[in-house]
């Protein structure tokens, strides 16, 4: 459990910023280079290497060097783990409700009901 909140929190760690939102979707269009990844934005290439340890650190990114260029990928079971834990809150949060329109419905008057 607390490996499994771990890396659930490096994951949201990683996706707090911005850039590495906007690395992460890049990624979600297929493999690219550092320095591809790099291109749109108006920082150094040390600060995207920067932001790419940590996406990697967060098992959001794996990297492969080949020659000079290394090569970064999307791992979705990290995403999939925060897809998860989201889906999970919002089915409890959906049960609270329900449970409270059905009390709500209970214990409305009679004189309310026959206006519907």
């Amino acid at each position: 459990m607390l490996k499994y909140q771990d890396r659930l929190d490096r994951t949201y760690q990683a996706l707090a910023d911005p850039t590495r939102r906007a690395i992460v979707e890049r990624l979600s269009r297929g493999s690219a280079s550092v320095s591809e990844l790099a291109e749109p934005f108006a920082i150094s290439l040390p600060a995207i290497v920067q932001h790419l340890k940590l996406l990697e650190e967060s098992g959001l990114v794996r990297s492969q060097k080949t020659g000079r260029v290394r090569t970064c990928t999307l791992d979705t079971a990290a995403l999939s783990a925060a897809e998860t834990w989201i889906a999970e809150r919002r089915a409890l949060w959906e049960r609270r409700l329900d449970r409270l329109d059905a009390l709500l419905a209970a214990t409305r008057p009679a004189s309310d009901q026959e206006d519907d």
